[in-house]
């Protein structure tokens, strides 16, 4: 039997992918002492976080997987176990399963990446095996830039097909695909839309990559690539969208503050902004995809995945009005848009 395409909706791979984390947090959970601390009581993420001496921002984050998974529930801004944690993951209780569970859990080497973000606050120091920081040095090895605009077209290829289903973008004349990766998504969004101009930017060795998955997709005539350091270097005018795809959740709020005001600059009067990104509940206590992804950027990026109320918060400090949400049927995906007035 011959393979098949890609279609727009790879979400059973995410769900193995995503996986890993449920045995690790919770076995996190129990050796900080969160099941304990809120069977005795009701507390927000602030107080619990004092009363067990963890980073207050890494904590709701573990909090968001918990509760998904039905282990922590939020009322009235505060946080509760629940029943099936009083049950079985009380230390104290009769039916205690900690014990089994540190056992089985192999991922030692993800427990303990999440246990130091978790009492630290920060992302723990990167080894070989680590994203590079790139981005954050505007630079990186060839080689380097090679693996991540692969990783990049695997890991979008089902919601680059979802975006560039969505009639927004029929109605522009040219996207810039900012933060680009491999240009899957700017790529897609072209093949859909014949008569829009795209234009890939990112740093110099990610873009000469994706200028080869646009040579492999024969559309030279219509996308480009342009070498830009998103942060140091001015952006380039001329695009009525900015697309940007997972790049908002590797930073935090000021920096996304920070990009969000340069695309307002770069963009013309009724340009739009488009954020496609998994998304947390408003209230930040799932769904479970969007939180493990979230413990992902915690311990691999500076930021997390964002609600929606959190990016319109920075859109619209940033200028933008109009701000809303689509789920784009590409897996987990949501394209949030806004407009510069």
């Amino acid at each position: 039997m011959t393979a098949l395409p890609p279609t727009n909706d790879d979400s059973a791979i995410w769900d193995i992918w995503l996986a890993q984390f449920r045995l690790p947090i919770v076995n996190t959970a129990i050796e900080v002492g969160t099941f304990k601390a809120l069977s005795d009581e009701p507390l927000t993420t602030q107080e619990l976080s004092a009363k067990l001496g963890v980073d207050a921002r890494a904590l709701a984050m573990h909090l968001a997987a918990l509760c998904p998974m039905g282990f922590v529930e939020k009322r009235l801004g505060k946080w509760r176990a629940t029943h099936l944690a009083r049950t079985w993951l009380h230390p104290e209780a009769t039916g205690f399963w900690g014990a089994f569970l540190s056992q089985i859990d192999r991922n030692e080497h993800l427990r303990g990446r999440l246990m130091e973000s978790l009492r630290t606050g920060k992302r723990p120091e990167q080894g070989t095996d680590q994203r590079p920081a790139g981005w954050e040095n505007g630079t990186m090895p060839q080689e380097v830039a090679a693996n991540i605009a692969a990783f990049m077209q695997a890991h979008s290829q089902a919601p680059a097909l979802g975006a560039a289903r969505m009639p927004v973008f029929g109605e522009l004349s040219h996207l810039m695909d900012i933060g680009c990766g491999s240009g899957v998504y700017g790529i897609e969004i072209a093949k859909a839309n014949p008569g829009l101009k795209v234009t890939l930017m990112d740093l110099k060795e990610v873009a000469f990559e994706a200028s080869k998955y646009v040579e492999a997709a024969n559309l030279g005539s219509r996308v480009s690539t342009t070498a830009v350091n998103m942060f140091e270097q001015e952006w380039p005018r001329g695009a009525d969208g900015h697309f940007f795809s997972n790049v908002f959740h590797d930073w935090t709020e000021e920096t996304n503050l920070t990009l969000a005001r340069k695309s307002f600059a770069a963009l013309p009067s009724g340009g739009r902004i488009f954020l496609n990104e998994i998304l947390m509940d408003d209230d930040y206590t799932g769904p479970y995809q969007a939180a493990a992804f979230s413990l992902l950027m915690l311990i691999g990026t500076l930021g997390k995945q964002y609600s929606l109320a959190e990016l319109r918060d920075v859109l619209e400090a940033a200028g933008f009005v109009d701000v809303e949400a689509q789920r784009t049927g590409g897996g987990y995906y949501s394209l949030v848009s806004a407009r510069k007035p």
